[in-house]
Parts: structure tokens; C-alpha cells; sequence
């Protein structure tokens, strides 16, 4: 994982957590004919009207097919009618459908760090994630992307999972805590914390210059004194 920093790299969460590759349900996405792990894809189901149905809970019923959480492969999938031949029937996704699916995903994300507040798995505000952190409480750091670089780089992702979200916004991690805005966030380990991070890895795809985690270095504890 690379420290968040002044020169965001890419996307970021490790998609579908820390799970044994093994032990995660794979399906095959229909842009890129590849077969992957089924918590980073997006299901779509053929509506009875001819619309395509984004379907992230994965519990509408009917034959699903699946694309990868890129907006390069939704558009190429809207664009190329790959949803009519994965569907073996004239289907047509919604107008400006990587929008859509970003904006449903964005809301799930907000929803599930609520609940995980709510159960006592979240917190935010500078000085308490610096102390879950140092005392290795926190399995994850969240960052707002919006937020300075100079005041995320005092803190660094927890050093026993490297877990780091950087695609939300300040104010939608505010949202989540009942707040106007927020710039830091952690998650302790937990059911909910792991859903967190499956849904932002898949909204992390579709959001252009959020700060990167690719699972590597760094530690859960300040590079600076405040």
C-alpha cells in the first residue's frame, strides 16, 4: 500500500478485502471476457421492459450477468449493445448508466460506515482515529478525498491490514457520522467494517484520482507530531 500523500495515484481499497482468493466466488465480466473475484464486479439483470437493472445487492431475480466496476467497461458495455448479447435479448441500459451506478454505490458506501458508527466499529475526527491507530484498534483508515494532503499524511494506514479508503468525499463520510463534513475516519474489524470495504473498492473503480492502496508498506501511527 502506498502512503496517502500529495500525488494520489489511481484507485483505492484492496478489492473484496483480505479474503482467501480461493474462498471468493468468481464471475466473468462480459466486456472483458475475464473471470474475477464477484465482489468487484456489478450484477445487471434484464428488467421485463427491456432495461438493464443494476443490481448491487446481488438479490434481484433472473439470469444475472456482470461488469467489471469501471467506468471505462460500463461505458464500453453500454456503447458496444454487450448487454443485449449477454442478455440474448434487445436490452438498453439507462442514459449515463457509470453515473448512476456511482451515484448508487456512493450512497450504499455512506449507509454501511453509518451502520458501522452505530455499532461502535467507526469513528472519525483527527484525534480519535490517531488513537485507534497507534493502539491497533483501527483494521482500516478513511480519508477524505477532497481533504488536504499535508493533514492526511500525518496519519498512515493501520500496519497489520494496510487497509486505507480514500474515494469518499469530505462530505459524505460527514454524512455517515451525522456531520457537515469530515476529513478522517477508521473502522475497527468487524462484519459491517468488511462490507465498507467491498462496496468502496467497487465505488474506488469509478471515481477518477482517488488516493491509491495496492497492499504494500506503512504503518498505523503519525509520520509527524501535530
Amino acid at each position: 500500500m502506498r502512503r496517502p500523500g500529495p500525488e494520489p495515484r489511481g484507485n483505492n481499497v484492496t478489492r473484496g478485502g483480505r479474503k482467501n482468493e480461493l474462498e471468493t466466488p468468481e464471475r466473468r465480466c462480459i466486456v472483458s471476457g475475464e473471470s474475477q473475484p464477484k465482489a468487484g464486479l456489478i450484477r445487471f439483470v434484464a428488467g421485463p421492459d427491456g432495461t438493464v437493472l443494476p443490481d448491487l445487492l446481488g438479490r434481484l431475480p433472473g439470469r444475472g450477468f456482470y461488469v467489471t466496476s469501471t467506468r471505462a467497461a460500463l461505458d464500453r458495455a453500454a456503447a458496444k449493445g454487450l448487454f443485449s448479447r449477454a442478455a440474448r435479448a434487445k436490452v438498453a441500459p439507462p442514459a449515463g448508466l457509470a453515473e448512476l451506478i456511482e451515484g448508487m454505490l456512493a450512497r450504499r458506501v455512506v449507509e454501511l460506515l453509518s451502520l458501522a458508527r452505530k455499532a461502535g466499529l467507526a469513528v472519525t475526527g483527527y484525534e480519535k482515529v490517531k488513537d485507534w491507530l497507534v493502539n491497533g484498534t483501527a483494521s482500516v483508515l478513511i480519508q477524505a478525498s477532497d481533504g488536504s494532503d499535508r493533514g492526511k499524511a500525518k496519519l498512515r494506514p493501520p500496519a497489520k491490514t494496510g487497509l486505507f479508503i480514500g474515494c469518499l468525499t469530505g462530505q459524505e463520510i460527514g454524512l455517515a457520522f451525522g456531520r457537515e463534513s469530515a476529513i478522517h475516519g477508521a473502522l475497527a474489524a468487524g462484519g459491517l467494517s468488511d462490507r465498507v470495504v467491498e462496496e468502496a473498492a467497487r465505488l474506488a473503480g469509478l471515481r477518477v484520482g482517488a488516493p491509491q492502496q495496492d497492499g504494500g508498506e506503512t504503518a498505523g501511527e503519525d509520520t509527524k507530531t501535530v
